[in-house]
């Protein structure tokens, strides 16, 4: 008889294969690179713009699942997406990446996110992980060097949320429409975080260690609340501005934070980590619904959105395992074979693809919202899949 872990290992193995995997292998353009948008219906959108995150996610998600599973497909897309994004995101005069591009490669929103220099270093070091391509590597460092020059705030601790093209100060620094003008983010400062310590474990320099250690204590320190929640937005002396309660960022947080403590190879640095990460988990569970999915988030109103993101629901996977294998909480285990289940039932798309990008309120799939985009890409529901596989190793 076959087991309800082994049927979770099972169907989350065949979607990140046949459901996530082979619908972006569809999605090379034969001009270069990777299309820019598909729509909920599954059709191209050919000239679409093409944002940054989208295409670091597209180097990481491949370089990782060829890693993993030695397919050489795998290999040749993500090689395919970092000689496009080494062509047209980086910048030749000033470094760093720009935000988006034209179809063409042309620059289209040159400014600088220190969220997309995070994304554009986690996915080259991913990448180099499984080439060992000097070019790859040198191009993560350079990225690094730059972002500690550039973004680094010396006298408050922390990373400014986005510069102009030439490093100049920026009016609007926010991420996206969903986002307000802040000097700093929580957003921002995790991924940061993700990006060093995927580049640290292919590249030991003590500079990075600090880097890497400086946003770990951030973390704890800063950017958690005493509430357990993260905290979204901040001015550039740390004051806190107000902001959701985002379930999927605490319990994405909880486990990323651990990942990234254990990067550092140091005990006492995953010791001090431990409990932060342990009050992160439980307080994005308090989002958690009868049917093991995740809200979205607390307004500052009061108010709840409770559509189910695709991003969120993966997250919720992915760190009620690690709070189950890592932190001894033995429910978490049924936490999030529940959610998996809310998405293989309600998000994974079958007949066309991928993932809807939510369930909406009313209980029906948000077909306004696309497939692939600017911020739709194969990185949260991807990582799931190939986090579970990891875990039962």
């Amino acid at each position: 008889m076959t087991t309800k872990t082994e049927l979770f290992l099972q169907e989350t193995a065949e979607v990140l294969k046949d459901n996530i995997l082979d619908f972006w292998l569809g999605l090379r353009d034969p001009r270069g690179g990777f299309y820019g948008e598909v729509r909920a219906s599954g059709e191209i959108v050919p000239d679409a713009p093409r944002g940054v995150i989208l295409n670091a996610r597209i180097i990481w998600a491949f370089a990782a699942a060829y890693r993993r599973l030695r397919h050489p497909a795998y290999l040749a897309a993500a090689e395919a997406a970092r000689d496009w994004f080494l062509d047209h995101f980086f910048d030749p005069e000033y470094s760093g990446v720009y935000w988006s591009v034209t179809a063409a490669g042309e620059p289209l929103e040159s400014k600088k996110q220190l969220y997309a220099q995070g994304f554009a270093i986690y996915g080259l070091s991913e990448l180099y992980k499984a080439t060992h391509d000097a070019r790859t590597l040198e191009a993560a460092i350079d990225l690094f060097r730059m972002t500690e020059a550039h973004f680094a705030d010396p006298e408050n601790g922390g990373y400014l949320e986005a510069l102009a093209r030439d490093f100049q100060p920026l009016a609007d620094m926010s991420l996206s429409a969903h986002d307000i003008n802040a000097d700093k983010t929580m957003n921002s400062h995790l991924h940061l975080m993700e990006g060093y310590a995927n580049l640290y474990q292919v590249w030991a320099d003590p500079s990075l260690k600090s880097a890497l250690e400086h946003l770990i204590e951030l973390t704890c320190t800063r950017i958690m609340g005493p509430d357990g929640h993260l905290q979204l937005y901040f001015r550039r002396d740390w004051r806190v501005l107000p902001g959701a309660v985002s379930y999927g960022h605490d319990i994405e947080t909880s486990w990323l934070l651990l990942e990234c403590a254990l990067a550092t190879r140091d005990f006492a640095v995953v010791n001090r980590v431990r409990a932060s990460a342990a009050a992160l988990g439980r307080a994005g569970n308090e989002g958690l619904l009868p049917d093991g999915s995740m809200l979205y988030e607390k307004l500052p109103d009061g108010t709840v959105d409770d559509s189910r993101q695709w991003w969120v629901q993966a997250e919720t996977v992915v760190g009620n395992l690690w709070l189950w294998k890592y932190q001894g909480d033995m429910a978490a285990a049924d936490r999030a074979i529940a959610c998996w289940n809310y998405i293989r039932d309600h998000l994974v798309d079958r007949k066309k693809g991928e993932w809807y990008w939510a369930v909406l309120p009313d209980g029906k799939p948000d077909l306004a919202s696309p497939k692939a985009g600017f911020w739709k890409c194969p990185y949260h529901n991807a990582r799931m899949c190939l986090e579970i596989m990891n875990l039962f190793d």
